[in-house]
């Protein structure tokens, strides 16, 4: 077996002799003219003497000068590596090759040493291209960062006239309850000021007519106290307080109205908010996606081009597979996304009732199942009277009118399922902090047809941003 590592047999196999020194030569070494394979050692023309005149000497090997020399020579035999071994990847001498490598394909280092050029000089040609690739790669990725920061300011600055717009309802709608509450504390206080005055006046009129009573009782003129008498016998005319009371104002409800009234404000300025401008984003991750029909209910009618189902009403001999559905009339995109951002759009006219959205790879096909994430389904279900984001327990959300065209964006990486109305360009419901751990098809599904009825195609739709 071989005894050296291989490194240097891409190498020269020696160096120009006359940079091989002396191995014996003390103070300034001559270059060597021999190196003695026996004696592991170069020798100048001085110190090879011995070699071409001693007996035992002569009998040496003695080749061109190799620097080296020890790393060069089988550790096992003591021989030169002279060839090379295919099957190993290793040099080996002669004696190698009648031992351990007696089978192996073995050649001349020098034709090795060929080959092996040839490969390097490949490997460093597409060196330049490997490196200007990743350079490109560097620039895409800074491109992106650049974008990325761009996108966020301009998000943050969007999001934040939005949140401006809405604290300025919130604060409206504080200093409107403020006001309501400060308004009926001062309608209180104003009753009570007007009772208080009327009781001191009432007590200033009792206080005046007990001092005349009394002045009276103390009058000897009889003409004088029969006179006065008429008006004093009669008691004063006042209110009887016995049944008058402040009550305090009364917030039942107030706080109730005022949040009431915040909300509406708020579902109003909702309403406002630049769907158009979030449509226009998740637009631009398109995929072109076509229907499979190895995976659709027997039935199913698909287009020829793969972009419109509709429900034939009979079942169609079709070849049973492990991926088609044979209990729901589902059917799946030929492609699959287990990364990054994708959209489509479908168009939903004149169906009173579908499915739609987007399902796991390892979905059950065959037997009966809910439509839920916890299955792998993430789709909205539109039916005469509803429409529901099918979960446990389902999302029913606002029916909308006249739904035409439905657009779904997945982020796979973020867990993200958003549905929107393409004609009114707003955004219907999004499924967030969901868990994706395998390929994502596009799902369609149908409802039963009945003379006629939810008899028109789910389409596959292009994207057309000016809508």
């Amino acid at each position: 077996m071989a005894c050296v590592n291989t490194s240097w047999s891409e190498e020269q196999p020696c160096v120009e002799p006359a940079k091989v020194p002396c191995d014996v030569c003390t103070g300034t070494q001559q270059k060597a003219v021999k190196s003695c394979l026996m004696c592991s050692a170069s020798f100048c023309q001085t110190h090879l003497e011995p070699h071409q005149r001693v007996a035992g000497l002569k009998k040496h090997r003695l080749v061109e000068p190799m620097d080296r020399l020890e790393d060069r020579m089988c550790k096992k035999h003591d021989r030169l590596l002279e060839l090379f071994c295919q099957t190993e990847q290793v040099c080996v001498c002669q004696f190698c090759t009648e031992a351990d490598h007696k089978s192996h394909p073995v050649v001349p280092l020098k034709e090795e040493y060929e080959v092996k050029t040839v490969q390097l000089g490949k490997r460093g040609a597409e060196v330049p291209q490997m490196i200007q690739e990743r350079k490109q790669k560097i620039k895409e990725i800074k491109d992106r960062v650049e974008l990325s920061n761009k996108d966020a300011d301009r998000e943050i600055a969007h999001g934040g006239q939005v949140f401006t717009t809405l604290i300025g309802c919130v604060e409206k709608g504080r200093d409107e309850f403020n006001q309501t509450v400060k308004e009926k504390l001062k309608s209180t206080m104003k009753q009570a000021e007007d009772l208080i005055k009327e009781l001191e006046q009432e007590i200033e009129d009792l206080t005046n007519r007990s001092s005349k009573v009394k002045r009276l009782s103390h009058t000897k003129d009889h003409l004088h106290f029969l006179q006065a008498f008429r008006s004093l016998k009669d008691p004063p005319t006042t209110r009887d307080w016995t049944t008058v009371e402040v009550r305090p104002p009364s917030y039942v409800g107030t706080l109730r109205r005022s949040l009431d009234q915040l909300e509406e404000t708020l579902n109003m300025e909702m309403k406002k908010l630049p769907d158009d401008a979030e449509l226009k984003r998740v637009q631009k991750y398109e995929v072109d996606v076509t229907l499979d029909p190895d995976t659709a209910h027997p039935k199913l009618i698909l287009s020829e081009d793969g972009k419109q189902v509709y429900d034939g009403g009979e079942v169609i001999e079709l070849p049973d597979n492990n991926t088609r559905f044979t209990t729901y009339r589902f059917v799946l995109t030929r492609q699959s996304f287990s990364s990054g951002r994708f959209y489509f759009e479908v168009q939903v006219k004149d169906k009173t009732e579908w499915w739609l959205g987007v399902a796991r790879e390892s979905i059950n096909r065959k037997g009966e199942t809910e439509w839920t994430p916890e299955t792998g389904y993430w789709t909205l279900w539109y039916y005469e009277d509803g429409l529901v984001f099918s979960d446990n327990p389902d999302v029913r959300l606002p029916l909308r009118a006249a739904l035409q065209k439905v657009g779904v964006f997945v982020d796979y990486d973020e867990g993200l399922v958003s549905f929107y109305d393409v004609e009114a360009r707003v955004h219907i419901y999004s499924a967030t902090g969901c868990t994706f751990t395998e390929p994502l098809y596009p799902i369609l599904g149908q409802w039963y047809r009945d003379e006629g009825i939810n008899s028109a195609p789910l389409i596959i739709s292009p994207v057309n941003q000016t809508d």
